[in-house]
């Protein structure tokens, strides 16, 4: 019966979710990179902050904000991802970038 509620108070449920201090309230598994232009560029939603930035997957802010996620804890679940973002869209070049993260020494530590 969600189709009752008015707008304003489904915004008003969402914005008091907004200040939770990082803890996550998603049921199901939590995806950290959303794929975009055949893996030229990537949503990489941060559980640390909350926000989902828009990065190339070959610059240095991609690196960057993937080592902060790993940092936090996320290394594994990341690589996880990144290599089963490389089963479903194999000519995406995610190896490709799995290999730069890992010589950049993005997962280490």
């Amino acid at each position: 019966m969600a189709s009752n509620t008015s707008k304003t108070a489904r915004a008003s449920v969402r914005a008091g979710q907004g200040g939770q201090g990082g803890a996550l309230s998603v049921l199901g598994e939590f995806k950290y990179l959303i794929p975009l232009n055949g893996g030229k560029h990537a949503y990489v939603r941060n559980l640390t902050n909350g926000k989902t930035a828009h990065l190339r997957t070959d610059s240095e802010a991609f690196v960057e904000e993937i080592r902060t996620l790993a940092a936090a804890g996320h290394a594994t679940k990341i690589r996880a991802e990144i290599s089963s973002l490389n089963a479903v869209h194999p000519g995406d070049g995610w190896d490709a970038i799995e290999k730069r993260l890992v010589e950049a020494g993005v997962f280490e530590g």
